[in-house]
């Protein structure tokens, strides 16, 4: 391979050397790649070692490599294996439950909310706010407005004529439901706005040419609006998921993994295990069995839902 190439540039003739160019390239990228190398790949690298380890908090000598005693801990023993099954089973019922609350109602106000005007832009700022403020923040909002006694809500029902006052957050049953509240709350509005970017692109032709042909307005939203919207929701889809799935400020601020262990989700479980059992070896190899858990799912559910995106180009 020649070291130069002949470019001709506006009638005059210059000569290129492709090793130059290729390697300015790369050095260009260079800060990037060790960036994302320190802040990412290290970080599994260092937990996959911690976790062949015997580490703990209360320690003050130096870690010993203990082999596969910690993975042998994580499948073997029954208290790790029944508060994994219970963390990975509250983990999916709040994601299932998160994904349908944020998409359906975010295409919901999406659609209600699809007019440029400026009652409508009010409106839209008013469901999105919630973005803006930290979910540390939301969390105590919601303390006080779920609290059994004087909480705003319970207020509310009261006036609707229930006399007994719900213990949102010490309920089994309404412990997660309250989270989820405050979740989906702090969530809607982003896939409003996504949604409504989405729609606001779409092509008003074939909305005309489908009336002409007699479609109604529900057939129009079946057959144009959803295959067209299918590319943001899998984008949606995929984000929410993953931000579901690593959910843990809103649990640890409003009811700390409880009733009875009904909301503790997985990322609050391997939090438990390294700063509260002191425990940092087995929080690693339970990190590094979610991290494939999530790597898994979220490949497979891209591979699968992509067969029925539709791209309009």
């Amino acid at each position: 391979m020649k070291k130069t190439k002949a470019v001709t540039i506006d009638g005059r003739v210059m000569h290129i050397r492709r090793e130059k160019y290729y390697w300015s390239d790369f050095f260009l990228a260079l800060p990037a790649v060790l960036l994302l190398v320190l802040i990412t790949y290290y970080p599994i690298l260092e937990l996959i070692r911690i976790s062949f380890t015997d580490w703990r908090l209360t320690m003050t000598s130096a870690p010993e490599y203990v082999g596969w005693k910690n993975w042998t801990w994580l499948f073997t023993a029954k208290t790790s294996i029944r508060y994994l099954l219970n963390s990975l089973q509250v983990t999916l019922v709040y994601t299932v439950c998160n994904i349908a609350i944020d998409l359906g109602f975010g295409m919901l106000f999406a659609h209600l909310f699809n007019h440029l005007t400026r009652p409508f832009a009010a409106m839209r700022a008013l469901v999105f706010m919630p973005r803006y403020i930290a979910m540390s923040s939301c969390g105590i909002i919601f303390l006080w407005m779920l609290n059994t006694d004087y909480g705003v809500i319970n207020k509310m029902l009261e006036y609707l004529g229930m006399t007994e006052h719900l213990n949102w957050l010490g309920d089994d049953n309404l412990a997660m439901v309250s989270i989820l509240m405050l979740t989906g709350w702090h969530g809607v509005g982003y896939c409003m706005m996504i949604y409504l970017s989405a729609l606001l692109g779409i092509s008003r032709d074939y909305y005309e040419a489908s009336s002409l042909d007699g479609a109604t307005g529900l057939q129009q939203f079946r057959y144009i609006t959803l295959p067209l919207l299918s590319p943001t929701t899998l984008f949606l889809f995929i984000t929410t998921f993953i931000s579901s799935m690593k959910v843990y400020q809103s649990v640890d601020v409003m009811t700390g993994g409880g009733p009875r262990n009904k909301t503790a989700v997985m990322v609050y479980y391997i939090y438990d295990l390294a700063f509260n059992d002191n425990r940092i070896d087995r929080s690693a190899v339970t990190a590094l069995l979610f991290f494939v858990i999530l790597l898994v799912v979220t490949v497979s559910t891209m591979r699968i839902t992509n067969r029925n995106v539709h791209y309009e180009a």
